[in-house]
């Protein structure tokens, strides 16, 4: 454990944003005796082809609380609905809420250039929310705080408008067993939903002992294109020999409506192993 105790908070879309996108950083910020809080903006209702909705809520709250407890960090899942999320006053100040009660060090979110509208919502929500966290009389319920968090968006491969610009380029290649622990707590998602709606319902095997293994393999399947995005960052980081041998790689991209960041700042925010 280290001197300093650190903060980070997730806050992603869907119950399993946090965990697809930053499992690696969690994993490694609770190895080293941080604590982290993931948030589900969303209730997660509209992620499913057969379960009805007030059903899948309900599951998908019970799932994300416990990827959470795989490496023992909180996990919360809020009640806007899946599906038509919007970046309203009303996100926003429960997002200012958030920020202001639980005082994070580090904040991941969205990128407002995303394929999904309710994760562009969110990092609207966060980016409208990031300097508000520091007025008074905005929110003054809650105590405003005296300077912002750092703020850095997730990985993304998208494109247009605009491309990710990482900052920070990490390799969790030795985090991906328990990333995918995180992930395998999600069944109405990875097993049932995802493949369905990513046309793989017919690979994913019937013996649900087999589910993990399978998982693994396709969760490597839907990132492989991060380590080819960022080879360029991952060989200036790590040497072109290490590079090579990357499985998996996490992005992030400092927001400069939050905290800037220094070379030590970055250091320790983004340390890149457990210990």
């Amino acid at each position: 454990m280290t001197d300093q105790i650190l903060k980070l908070l997730i806050l992603g879309a869907h119950p399993d944003d946090a965990e697809f996108h930053a499992g690696g950083l969690a994993a490694i910020y609770r190895q080293r005796g941080h604590q982290v809080r993931m948030i589900s903006v969303t209730d997660g209702g509209a992620g499913h082809h057969e379960r009805p909705a007030d059903e899948l809520r309900q599951i998908r709250r019970a799932e994300a609380a416990a990827a959470g407890k795989v490496i023992g960090a909180e996990y919360f899942t809020w009640d806007f609905p899946d599906g038509s999320l919007l970046p309203t006053l009303e996100v926003r100040e429960r997002i200012i809420r958030e920020i202001r009660s639980y005082q994070p060090d580090l904040v991941l979110t969205h990128r407002t250039s995303d394929y999904h509208p309710d994760h562009r919502a969110v990092g609207q929500a966060v980016q409208d929310a990031s300097y508000m966290v520091t007025v008074p009389l905005v929110v003054p319920d809650v105590p405003f705080l005296q300077r912002d968090p750092v703020v850095a968006y997730m990985v993304d491969l998208f494109t247009r408008p605009c491309p990710m610009q990482p900052d920070i380029v990490i390799d969790v290649t030795c985090q991906i067993d328990t990333i995918v622990a995180m992930l395998a707590c999600h069944q109405s998602q990875f097993f049932e939903f995802l493949p369905f709606n990513l046309g793989a319902n017919q690979e994913v095997p019937t013996d649900p002992v087999e589910w993990k293994s399978w998982l693994h393999n396709w969760y490597l399947t839907l990132t492989a294109k991060r380590s080819e995005r960022f080879r360029p960052e991952l060989i200036a980081n790590y040497g072109k020999q290490h590079s090579q041998q990357v499985q998996l790689v996490e992005a992030y991209e400092i927001s400069e409506y939050a905290a800037s960041i220094d070379h030590a700042t970055r250091s320790k925010l983004f340390p890149t192993s457990e210990l």
